[in-house]
């Protein structure tokens, strides 16, 4: 087979080589054309070395290409795959920071809650034109593949306003599934049937079978308790568990901050979280990780790049979706997964606007939704209050809507628990004026929203958060990698 597959935001070095490693595990796909693309030069040359190094290593005919023009990557292209972050670290520091001086302590901060609606708005207009290139330039009837968060707000615009064939990909579900599995003792996660469905980060598994044996509530209550280490990292998903009757894909860190109730009181937040780890719930812990991560990336280069020399090992293939779901379109060798897509009648008490996370299964004829899913009715509430955030956010981020914007932020479960609708009109006013950079829709509204805050008597604090770690030098996190190196 020979085909093109671009790839947006190619610079996230990491994923873009386990994506290109994972296709070529295909053994149909050896012949096809990867076009990289990104706006920083620097990493997108690190990113081509290391994958031609692979090409090379392999003896692969597969054609690699890298070039800042996005549209010369779109060109023909089958498949496009975005794994964008706009702003970078520097915009996503100030979806941390200023809420913060406002008393919204986030984890992530990338798929609702104040950052995650910011960063909804500075990524929607640049899918737009990643969608207007799709529509003008890629091959007829191209598929974009979004692994871009916030993964429903994304999904949502390039389907409803980009007019193009778009699926949203997460791996929760498949991290949820194999806790569940290893805390029931299962030998492989293959053991382990289940139907799990909701929308992205709120998905819920509404069934389990292990060997065909179905689980109860009860029996996974008391394994999750008995496991020495998730009774200790997942004490907020575990206390969901109990209250809702099922177990929810997302981490502790993620799961706390899209609820009203764990984390709007800091003398609260260290009951639920677990700092042994920046997922289970630190503030803005993946934020120091993905700085950390960048860090030591560009310091140790060379070892990856070294790296790269290894053979392709297809056993070791990734459980991210991409690569699956192209081999069932082009081979017809059938996946199933859980896709993010529009409702449409998906699951029966969510609105058919949303974008949900169910699952499918694909072949050559496309992605196919397994319909008439019902979830239990405190999930399905929990899922509608993102919800009718995530469409206020779409809306206002198309319109460059400043004050739908404002309600799309106070209707947000956790900001409007913590904060005022004063403190929620500054605070949005102050944000978007410090990302005014990346939000060319609201550029009409900076002005009057630096008066705003010019005259603005809300009072506002400097503070780190209820559980918030330094970004750790180089240096310590060469001695830590040393130290579990020499304790394993």
């Amino acid at each position: 087979m020979s085909f093109k597959i671009a790839i947006i935001g190619a610079g996230s070095v990491g994923f873009t080589k386990k994506l290109f490693t994972d296709i070529l595990c295909v053994p149909e796909f050896k012949d096809i054309e990867f076009a990289l693309t990104d706006v920083s030069e620097h990493n997108l040359a690190m990113i081509k070395a290391i994958l031609d190094r692979i090409v090379e290593a392999n003896k692969l005919p597969t054609k690699v290409t890298a070039t800042t023009n996005r549209r010369e990557a779109l060109e023909g292209a089958r498949y496009i795959i975005s794994c964008v972050r706009v702003g970078g670290l520097e915009a996503y520091a100030d979806d941390i920071r200023i809420p913060l001086k406002y008393g919204i302590d986030q984890c992530v901060g990338d798929t609702i809650c104040a950052g995650g609606i910011l960063y909804g708005q500075r990524n929607i207009p640049v899918i737009l034109d990643f969608c207007k290139d799709i529509r003008e330039v890629a091959a007829a009837g191209a598929k974009f593949l979004n692994y871009a968060n916030p993964m429903a707000m994304n999904t949502w615009a390039a389907i409803e306003y980009g007019k193009v064939d778009t699926v949203g990909l997460c791996h929760g579900v498949q991290h949820g599934a194999e806790q569940i599995a290893q805390v029931l003792g299962a030998k492989s996660p293959k053991e382990l049937d289940y139907v799990c469905s909701g929308i992205n980060h709120q998905t819920w598994f509404i069934e389990l079978k292990l060997n065909g044996r179905p689980i109860g509530k009860d029996e996974l209550i008391s394994a999750f308790e008995a496991h020495p280490v998730y009774s200790k990292q997942e004490k907020l998903r575990i206390d969901v568990l109990k209250r809702f009757g099922v177990y929810s894909t997302e981490s502790n860190g993620h799961l706390s901050e899209y609820l009203p109730w764990y984390r709007k009181r800091p003398d609260e937040i260290a009951r639920w979280i677990d700092m042994s780890d920046w997922i289970h719930g630190e503030t803005g812990g993946y934020l120091r990780y993905s700085t950390e991560t960048r860090n030591w990336f560009e310091t140790e280069y060379p070892q990856f790049l070294e790296a790269a020399s290894k053979p392709i090992d297809s056993a070791k293939r990734s459980n991210e979706h991409a690569s699956h779901i192209l081999e069932a379109l082009e081979t017809n060798r059938v996946y199933r997964g859980h896709f993010n897509v529009k409702n449409n009648g998906v699951i029966t008490n969510l609105p058919q606007d949303a974008i949900i996370e169910s699952p499918g299964f694909v072949d050559r004829f496309g992605i196919n939704m397994a319909a008439g899913i019902t979830l239990p009715e405190a999930c399905a509430a929990t899922c509608m209050a993102s919800i009718n955030v995530q469409r206020m956010s779409v809306h206002a981020a198309i319109a460059g809507d400043i004050d739908l914007l404002k309600l799309a932020v106070l209707h947000d479960p956790l900001v409007g628990a913590v904060s005022t609708p004063e403190e929620v009109w500054q605070m949005v006013d102050e944000m978007v004026v410090a990302q005014a950079q990346w939000l060319p829709q609201y550029a009409h509204a900076v002005p009057a929203a630096k008066e705003r805050l010019s005259k603005s008597k809300v009072k506002t604090r400097e503070w780190a958060g209820a559980a918030r770690r330094s970004v750790r030098s180089i240096e310590e996190l060469r001695a830590e990698k040393a130290a579990l190196k020499q304790a394993g």
